[in-house]
């Protein structure tokens, strides 16, 4: 029988610290009312040192504040959560588009710092649809029978990279880290089809250049994501000869509301299978799909069918098709 590659475990992790909507409303021309209408996020968590941090003698050592620290808190409650003994990961792949070194990779980092001394880790960089390309990667691993447990983390330090006075950009982004394990699965469960996309023709609408705020021309990118989400959502469910009516939870990139409202309008699926988070972590970039996963983990239900779709720049998309594996 064919071995697929099913999710066996979640865990994430956000930071204490909130930014609300009214806080914004002292840095920047903004109200509550204006953010939530045009983009439905009420709040966003942020990586940021605490009060009594700061009062510390400088002497003391620094303590992580890059996205490495989210990471390795995510997948350290995922180990004690799933009892996984460390020394038998066999790879890490860190999704991210803020890293907190250029080289060494992310992945390297958290293998030290969970003793994962046998495992093959490394980064990759797809912006938004990362998490997605990288549960691609991880599923053709477990099918070749190469590997039998790997881990896969979305994560970013969105806050890092945004210019707080510009008014369109800062209100929509969030920090935090979401992380799976992949396991074999024989019994026709876990991830049931991929499919990953990258043109390019996006590339000046979404960017970030060196040592520089991210720039995004909102208008392009609401238009693209809504088209671009609408057609890999149906071609996969398409692919796989499944009718939406059967489709029990579809997991969208948690960019905006309104564009997640324009999807599931457009594939025609019922409101209450469309999982949102953006209201209370904002855009998390590589973080949104496996925080939307643990934010709900508890209404999925063994065999339940599931769509995840992503977008993000370049322009990149992604949509994976899988049954869930365990209640």
């Amino acid at each position: 029988m064919k071995i697929k590659a099913s999710i066996t475990g979640i865990s994430g992790y956000i930071q204490e610290y909130v930014l609300t909507n009214f806080e914004l409303e002292k840095i920047i021309n903004t109200n509550n009312e204006w953010i939530i209408n045009r983009t439905g996020i009420k709040e966003r968590r942020i990586l940021k040192k605490k009060k009594k941090e700061k009062k510390k003698k400088k002497k003391k050592k620094k303590k992580n504040k890059g996205n490495s620290k989210m990471e390795i808190k995510a997948k350290k409650k995922l180990i004690k959560k799933k009892k996984v003994k460390t020394k038998k990961i066999d790879l890490i792949i860190c999704s991210t588009i803020t890293p907190d070194f250029i080289f060494p990779s992310n992945g390297s980092i958290i293998s030290n710092a969970i003793k994962a001394i046998n495992s093959f880790s490394y980064d990759i960089n797809a912006a938004c649809s990362g998490f997605l390309y990288a549960m691609t990667i991880g599923a053709q691993f477990i099918e070749t029978e190469k590997y039998k447990l790997i881990m896969i983390i979305g994560v970013d330090k969105m806050s890092s990279i945004i210019n707080y006075r510009n008014k369109s950009n800062c209100i929509l982004f969030g920090d935090g880290a979401g992380v799976i394990l992949l396991e074999p699965n024989k019994k026709k469960l876990g991830i049931i089809d991929s499919i990953s996309k990258s043109d390019g023709k996006g590339r000046k609408y979404l960017y970030q250049k060196k040592k520089k705020y991210l720039y995004q021309d909102g208008k392009n990118v609401f238009k693209f994501a809504v088209n671009e989400l609408v057609n890999i959502s149906k071609e996969i469910i398409k692919k796989n000869k499944v009718n939406i009516e059967d489709i029990d939870f579809l997991i969208p990139h948690q960019a905006n509301k309104r564009i997640i409202n324009s999807v599931s309008k457009n594939i025609n699926i019922n409101k209450k299978k469309v999982i949102i988070t953006i209201d209370k972590y904002g855009n998390t970039t590589n973080g949104t799909i496996p925080i939307s996963l643990w934010n709900d983990e508890s209404k999925f239900k063994k065999g339940n069918k599931i769509i995840l779709s992503v977008f993000g720049a370049g322009f990149s998309s992604g949509s994976i098709y899988l049954k869930w594996s365990y209640n």
